[in-house]
């Protein structure tokens, strides 16, 4: 079949579907940049800007639909709602994120009609800043930028540390254009003008390529090997079927013991996001008042030895000064073996329609329900923050998908030693899992910190500060991990500055764009 004779937009939705193989589990990186060039191509065919639009929508809609049917198996595990359900929410939410896409390629098709540079450079700076406002608008829906293609190839993985992700997804559709400029100019006749074009390609190629020798000739950084400090990872195999059944809690806690008993003793032990479905600490909403911890905490602290601390997920319940419960937190507690709460994060970055529900009079009167079982919607914590821990320094919290929203998961005032981002993977099938992964470990490369996850089913995994991963556990696999807490990095380019990296890098691009299409403008007299 002949693409030319395909229409636009099927030809679009094509391209979408097949990059979202590039993402993991799937993981055909290289098909990424080709689907690039093959949108590129199809913007400089656009006869107008609505079709340009609607080619870069027609993009976006099927790299999400491919890329987020996780999402689809979240509606099998509760009963409030049908399943089937479950495949319209993947529709709907695709058909909104792919408006970012769609902007991009309005920028692209803008100032790129007199300029074909301009166009590849249009659209990558564009596909950087509408990721950027995807991760911003209505509390934000980060999952799958583009860069994370690049978590298991470290030589691209390692420019994160200068330019973040936003920057990677940026450098990918930039060699994705060029590789559509350099096909328009292969079998073209070397007059001047195409000579002088060649040069002008070869030269917008040699970045992207310095950089990547760059970082793939950079010899390893040293460390010690942290021998002073071992970790416990456990992964107790409880799927999300199993998580809120009746007598799950003894069960729960019978495996995380099982689990965590024996190994090198002191030790830091990583439970999951909510490892057992109690609640741990309940907390005044009076600020008068101290929290009180609750008899699962101290059982936890049962399985502890001298010198030991259990970093647990687990959920706090709020209460109001008759004692009723008003709500409850999505927290991270380290318990100590005396059986005290050492400290507190409450996850701040709540994922709408799963751990809260928008509009809860509306739609709880259309049938709709949050996801995550609850007392009411879950209480937001203030953001990123650190917990101190007598001998192992400090510790950065992220739960859950808090860890995919770059630039957003250090307190960059006070720099932690190792992040941990307890995680239910159980919810998201065989594909969320391992595009879960990818992100943290983009994480750990922009901020030169090692990750510690701890999830229920998996992918449980200890990750360096480079975001090399050094162990990992299997989707479905009951299991520990045994080793030595990693040590962090100096601080890197990106960590110290952000997003303001790529942002302004994107922006800077965009300038050029703009003033290429005006000076094409100005030769032919327009």
């Amino acid at each position: 079949m002949n693409p030319r004779r395909l229409p636009a937009s099927l030809l679009a939705l094509l391209l979408g579907l097949l990059s979202a193989f590039a993402f993991a589990p799937v993981g055909w990186w290289p098909l990424m940049p080709l689907a690039f060039a093959g949108l590129a191509w199809l913007l400089a065919r656009s006869p107008s800007l609505p079709r340009a639009l609607f080619a870069g929508w027609a993009f976006g809609v099927g790299q999400f639909v491919l890329g987020l049917n996780w999402i689809a198996t979240a509606f099998t595990y509760q009963a409030a709602m049908p399943p089937w359900l479950g495949w319209i929410a993947v529709v709907l939410l695709s058909l909104y994120l792919a408006v970012y896409p769609a902007l991009a390629a309005g920028l692209a098709w803008r100032f790129g009609q007199r300029s074909p540079l301009a166009l590849v450079i249009a659209l990558s700076a564009g596909w950087a800043l509408t990721e950027w406002l995807r991760a911003t608008m209505f509390t934000g829906f980060a999952w799958n930028p583009v860069g994370a293609v690049w978590a298991d190839v470290g030589p691209v993985r390692g420019i994160a540390t200068l330019i973040g992700t936003y920057g990677l997804s940026l450098l990918t559709v930039y060699i994705g254009g060029l590789l559509w400029r350099a096909s328009t100019l292969r079998a073209a006749p070397a007059d001047g003008v195409k000579t002088t074009s060649r040069r002008t390609l070869l030269l917008a190629a040699a970045l992207p390529t310095a950089l990547v020798l760059l970082f793939a000739l950079m010899p390893g950084p040293s460390r010690s090997d942290g021998a002073a400090r071992p970790i416990r990872i456990v992964q107790p195999n409880i799927g999300q079927e199993d998580k809120w059944r009746e007598g799950l809690d003894e069960e729960a806690f019978q495996r995380l013991a099982a689990l965590s008993a024996g190994g090198t003793s002191p030790r830091l032990l990583f439970w999951p996001e909510v490892a057992v479905p109690v609640a741990f600490q309940a907390v005044p909403t009076d600020p008068r008042l101290l929290p009180v911890a609750l008899p699962p905490a101290a059982r936890a602290a049962s399985l502890l030895r001298p010198g030991d601390i259990l970093v647990t997920g687990a959920f706090a319940l709020t209460v109001d000064a008759e004692g009723r419960v008003t709500g409850s937190t999505n927290s991270v507690m380290p318990i100590d073996p005396q059986g005290r709460i050492l400290g507190r994060y409450d996850k701040a970055h709540l994922v709408p329609y799963g751990e809260y529900l928008p509009m809860r009079p509306l739609l709880t009167a259309i049938g709709l329900s949050q996801l995550a079982p609850g007392v009411g919607d879950t209480m937001p914590g203030p953001g990123p923050r650190n917990l101190e821990l007598a001998g192992w320094g400090r510790m950065g919290l992220q739960v859950c998908y808090e860890i995919i929203f770059s630039g957003e998961v250090v307190d960059r005032a006070n720099r932690p030693d190792f992040l941990f981002n307890p995680s239910n993977d159980a919810w998201f099938g065989a594909w969320g899992p391992p595009q879960h992964l990818a992100q943290a470990r983009l994480r750990a490369a922009e901020e030169g910190l090692p990750i510690i996850r701890s999830t229920p089913t998996g992918i449980s995994a200890l990750i360096d500060a480079d975001g090399r991963l050094l162990k990992s556990l299997p989707w479905r696999t009951a299991g520990v991990i045994d080793g030595f807490l990693p040590q962090a990095e100096r601080p890197t380019f990106f960590s110290r500055h952000g997003n303001v990296i790529p942002l302004a890098l994107a922006f800077l691009l965009l300038i050029i764009a703009v003033g290429m299409d005006g000076r094409a403008r100005y030769r032919r007299g327009i």
